[in-house]
């Protein structure tokens, strides 16, 4: 492996970044209950809230563990920022739901979310981004194997 394309080590780079930035930001500090983690769950059940949202969808969405979504969803249960609602089609799902607490950070997120996506993508063309968004999705693939 040539040491100047370490893709893992530049990946992880990035993500370092990213986690830095978000952590720096007015909504971070603002909200000590919200974890990275929960941040992205709140924003995510938020972007849906056209369509029902259960566990399985966060664990495909995420490439998380079903055990590793349960805790999840569990403790932002505990902090009261996710409530969960039986389906009565199903006793076995449990629908997900923002409290109003989860919701008014939301918007919060979705502005750093926005900022953060203007930043990482900036003097990209779109042709670019889209090679960009098919090279993380194969190597996302590739992980998965």
């Amino acid at each position: 492996m040539n040491h100047q394309h370490d893709v893992g080590k530049e990946l992880r780079s990035i993500n370092y970044l990213i986690r830095r930035y978000i952590d720096n930001s007015a909504t971070k500090k603002a909200i000590d209950s919200a974890s990275g983690s929960n941040g992205w769950i709140i924003a995510y059940i938020a972007d849906h809230a056209d369509r029902d949202t259960y566990q399985k969808h966060l664990e495909k969405e995420f490439s998380i563990t079903r055990s590793t979504a349960s805790k999840l969803v569990s403790s932002m249960v505990e902090k009261g920022l996710v409530e969960k609602h039986m389906v009565p089609q199903d006793a076995r799902l449990k629908k997900l739901t923002l409290t109003p607490k989860a919701q008014e950070l939301a918007d919060g997120i979705a502005a750093d979310r926005r900022e953060v996506h203007n930043k990482l993508t900036r003097g990209f063309s779109e042709e670019e981004l889209e090679q960009l968004m098919g090279y993380l999705v194969r190597i996302k693939e590739n992980m998965k194997d």
